[in-house]
């Protein structure tokens, strides 16, 4: 047992087992021992089977589908250690369920996000290290600490690493991702454009034109999330149709809902860079996909924080495992 396994524990719940366990083995703990059952009536026990009174305990639950039980897991948990007297409870939520939930667009909506919010704070919570919320602002929605990682350092180095920074733009889907596509852009010295679309309803995109020039360049998708695959395929087709070379597309979290997998496999893009912040079934695995761990990562940033250190640097330079 590490000096550190005195210290703190890190628990895994059920969203992301195999991302837990890279996130304690970069840290350099073991990882709490606990169980998550379901009664027969399909309610959720939680066991805690090691003492955390003093600890600072680092709970790992992405709240992706089946977003419901698994934000249920994680308020129980943080529920049972704050009666075991934990010292900290901070949540490593690498995926934030019903982050597009940030605002009223209609009458009569709710705020999703923000009630999320609430709920985890009610709890016991009292930080929050996520990775590429969809709405920056969301880190508003808290009245604890939240330290929102950037995926661009980690989807750089992999870029870089493989030498597709030669010839390339950056590309970004929409209008709202321009800053994170100027970040990895920075990183890869590139110039960036723009697809102008129009989403005439929910899951529904429209690519209209391209601002910027593509033609001749190998063009690299960035996107926050993948889900239903509608706006990061016709980008791809109207890239191609605007004369670049090759598409690769890029994202954070791939939610990949409904028809997105068959979507994707019908695109142009030649190879499809994921991060593992959504552990993926079998069936939603992509033979055009690469994965690349945030584990390392947010390992990192945890051990900034025990440390009493700023995270920053993590935003800035190209991450290097």
């Amino acid at each position: 047992m590490s000096q550190l396994d005195n210290e703190i524990k890190i628990f895994a719940l059920n969203s992301n087992k195999p991302l837990a366990k890279s996130i304690a083995d970069t840290v350099g703990v073991e990882l709490g021992k606990s169980d998550v059952k379901r009664f027969s009536d399909g309610e959720i026990q939680i066991n805690i089977d090691e003492s955390v009174r003093g600890k600072d305990v680092f709970l790992v639950q992405s709240t992706s589908a089946p977003v419901n039980d698994n934000l249920m897991e994680l308020l129980i948990m943080i529920d049972a250690v704050k009666r075991a007297s934990a010292k900290t409870i901070n949540l490593v939520m690498p995926y934030y369920g019903y982050a597009r939930q940030d605002r009223k667009t209609r009458a009569r909506e709710p705020i999703t996000a923000k009630l999320v919010a609430d709920m985890l704070q009610a709890a016991g919570a009292t930080r929050i290290l996520s990775l590429d919320l969809h709405a920056p602002q969301i880190q508003g929605f808290f009245d604890i600490p939240v330290d929102n990682l950037m995926g661009a350092p980690l989807l750089a180095d992999y870029f870089l690493s493989h030498g597709l920074e030669k010839d390339a733009v950056v590309v970004s889907p929409d209008h709202g991702g321009v800053t994170r596509a100027r970040k990895l852009a920075e990183f890869l010295k590139t110039s960036i454009a723009i697809v102008d679309k129009r989403r005439p309803k929910a899951n529904v995109a429209e690519v209209m034109n391209i601002i910027g020039d593509v033609k001749g360049k190998r063009a690299i998708i960035i996107d926050d999330m993948i889900d239903t695959a509608g706006t990061i395929t016709l980008a791809s087709q109207a890239l191609i149709d605007a004369g670049a070379t090759e598409v690769y597309a890029s994202a954070t979290h791939a939610v990949l809902s409904g028809p997105a997998i068959q979507r994707l496999n019908d695109s142009p893009i030649k190879k499809l860079i994921l991060t593992d912040s959504i552990n993926q079934p079998e069936e939603k695995q992509l033979s055009k996909a690469e994965l690349v761990s945030v584990g390392p990562l947010m390992g990192r940033a945890i051990k900034f924080i025990i440390d009493n250190q700023p995270v920053s640097p993590l935003f800035d330079t190209r991450f290097q495992k």
